[in-house]
Order: C-alpha cells, then structure tokens, then sequence
C-alpha cells in the first residue's frame, strides 16, 4: 500500500473514530493535510474551533501566524505536512487528556510511518513531550535533537505568540533558524532518552494555550 492510500485510510478512521470520548463534540476528525513526500512535518496540539468546523489544522489565527511565519523562511504551507497530536478538538480547547493522546497515537505513529519526513518540527508542549519527554520548552525550544533516528526540533506554539506577544520574536527567531538546521541535521547525533510516558506531557512546561 502506498503513503497516499495509508493516509486516506488513516483520515478514514479517524472520521469515525470512537477511541475517546471525544467523538461526542466533534463535528469532523482533523486527520492533516499535506503532501505524502513533504520533507518538514508540523505537529501541534489539536484542533480549534475552526479546524473542528473545516475538518483541516490550522485554519485560525494560530495557522495565519504560521504561514507568515513559513512566508518568513521562503516555505509555503502547500510544501509541508501539518497535523496535531489529537485529531479531533478538545472541548473549550483545553488541554488533551492522556487518555485522548493514548487514543491517537498509533494514527500520528502511522501519519509518520507513510510519510517518513527529514524534519519534525513538534509545536508546543504537547508534542514535544512525545518525542522529548521531561523537557522544557523554555530550554529547548529552536534546538535539534535525533530522537530514534528522526530530527526533531521542538518550537513555541504559534498561539503562543497570540497569547504572549512578547513571545513573538522568541518564535520568529526559532523559524529563522529552521533552514540552517534542516541544512545541517546529517550532523545531529542520536540523544539516548527515556522511553516515553502519555504522563511526561504534563511534566512539560509551556504556556496553557488551549
């Protein structure tokens, strides 16, 4: 089976998924969009109000802000694949539970399989606690770390930015950086890190931005 037939599938499922209780709010799973070959994948926290409407990630101010943040850096958003970590929105767009996360997992775990990106950019602190558990963004954040055998560069939310204006720069400085380290990850060295728990999430420290 090929990487598009793998992804259609996986949106497939998770339009009827029932894996959490977040089935009940949903009006449509936000499987991600973007191409099966993109070299960069995005993965957030979860979809928002809009995105639950449209079925797509990051259709509200948060996803404005990153294509101005990708226009910044000569990429556009038709060249990467973004996604969150949790399909379907949290509701009142608050933090996903660890039962939810469990719930998605495999999805994301097969999204990466199929599409097998050079880069994942993980925004937030929810996705980065899957690959880089124990972390702080505050210390990581615009940083690249090998985590078996895949680059991972952790970033701020981009509503964060929303959220903190004095972050802005912190993340605008972090995307210019993304180039030069998408040019220079053959040289990153795997980190050895502790297999990962759902509950090194909320050892994670960010902003609560949902």
């Amino acid at each position: 089976m090929n990487s598009d037939q793998v992804l259609k599938n996986i949106a497939e499922d998770i339009s009827s998924c029932k894996k959490c209780e977040l089935n009940h709010s949903r009006d449509k799973g936000v499987p991600g969009e973007g191409p099966t070959n993109a070299e960069i994948m995005f993965i957030g926290e979860g979809p928002g109000f809009h995105e639950n409407m449209q079925g797509r990630p990051f259709v509200g101010a948060a996803g404005d802000l990153l294509v101005e943040l990708l226009d910044s850096i000569g990429m556009k958003r038709e060249e990467v694949f973004i996604t969150n970590v949790v399909k379907c929105r949290p509701p009142g767009n608050r933090d996903p539970a660890i039962e939810e996360l469990e719930a998605c997992n495999s999805y994301l775990d097969q999204q990466i399989q199929a599409i097998n990106p050079s880069v994942i950019v993980t925004l937030g602190r929810f996705s980065m606690g899957k690959f880089i558990p124990h972390a702080k963004i505050s210390e990581i954040h615009g940083q690249s770390i090998r985590v078996k055998g895949m680059l991972v560069i952790p970033f701020y939310h981009p509503a964060a930015a929303l959220h903190r204006p004095s972050l802005r720069s912190v993340i605008e400085e972090d995307f210019a950086k993304l180039p030069a380290l998408i040019k220079g990850a053959a040289k990153i060295p795997e980190v050895q890190l502790e297999e990962h728990s759902e509950n090194n999430n909320n050892q994670a420290e960010q902003l609560s931005l949902f």
